[in-house]
């Protein structure tokens, strides 16, 4: 069978695992620390002005990854780096906001110790009880847009994207400041790359330099995965500051369960609270005051 090769980031905690497991020699190599030839495989260590690279040659290098590092968790880049991720922006009657977080070797042992791979997957209990503990530790930058500001902006001119624009871009210049130490800044992607910064054309700073763009970037990379965890957390804390203010429970999303409850918000309140917490610029806005005012246009 054929050999594959692998190659991942690693850190100094990684490297003495390693270097405890397998019998590595140092390399004469330019650029290579150690290798070994194991049983299941050829491994080396390159060292570099970004960091650490293990590099594995095998039949099934991810089952030697496994074998050696159980707890690694495979993204496409581990090295020091920013990267933004945002919440609720479809969520009807619920707050948008933009998070940026660094990750260097410290926040890399948070993730592996709390499992963070795909954040989308965990549960709103899950959350809540290690978003309090991962707040207080990790450096990152969280700007909320209220509802209320929201329809403001778009009333100015602004739309969804080019709001959501300019929140990352603030938040990624916000964390750079304190760490000039990044390799890289990951931003998940909403709209093509040209159109981003086109949003950004008026902005005085703007982070473009070695910024990458990707869908689903939370699967791709920690700092991604770790704004995303950060934005839901204060997400929930957001919700439930409005639920103790009106006493209700405020449901997520834009579906059938949100219209009912605007009714019953409405009644309760009057249409002039509900607009201070709808955005006013989605469709079911305009349904909803549709069936309260059908003259309305």
């Amino acid at each position: 069978m054929k050999n594959k090769f692998l190659s991942i980031s690693i850190g100094t905690e990684e490297l003495q695992t390693l270097l405890k497991a397998l019998p590595f020699k140092k390399s004469n190599e330019p650029y290579v620390l150690y290798e070994v030839n194991a049983a299941e495989g050829e491994l080396k260590i390159y060292q570099s002005k970004k960091g650490m690279t293990l590099l594995i040659k095998a039949n099934d290098p991810k089952q030697v990854l496994n074998q050696y590092l159980p707890h690694f968790i495979m993204w496409k880049d581990n090295s020091s780096q920013i990267g933004s991720d945002e919440v609720g922006v479809g969520d009807f009657l619920l707050p948008m906001i933009v998070v940026a977080t660094y990750v260097g070797e410290k926040e890399l042992k948070l993730i592996e110790e709390f499992g963070i791979k795909d954040s989308k997957k965990l549960s709103d209990a899950k959350i809540m009880e290690i978003g309090q503990r991962l707040s207080k530790e990790i450096s990152f930058s969280k700007l909320t847009l209220s509802n209320e500001k929201y329809n403001e902006m778009i009333a100015k001119g602004e739309n969804l994207n080019t709001l959501k624009a300019k929140m990352h871009n603030k938040a990624l210049i916000n964390v750079y400041a304190k760490h000039k130490d990044a390799n890289y800044i990951y931003v998940d992607q909403f709209v093509n790359v040209k159109t981003y910064y086109s949003y950004l054309k008026n902005e005085k700073n703007v982070i473009n330099e070695n910024v990458v763009f990707e869908t689903k970037g939370e699967s791709s990379y920690p700092s991604v995965a770790l704004s995303s965890v950060i934005a839901r957390y204060a997400f929930l804390l957001e919700k439930a500051k409005l639920e103790k203010k009106y006493g209700l429970l405020i449901p997520k999303g834009c579906n059938q369960n949100v219209i009912d409850f605007a009714h019953q918000f409405i009644k309760k309140f009057s249409l002039t609270e509900f607009s201070k917490i709808a955005k006013q610029d989605f469709s079911t806005y305009k349904k909803i005051i549709k069936a309260i005012n059908p003259d309305e246009k």
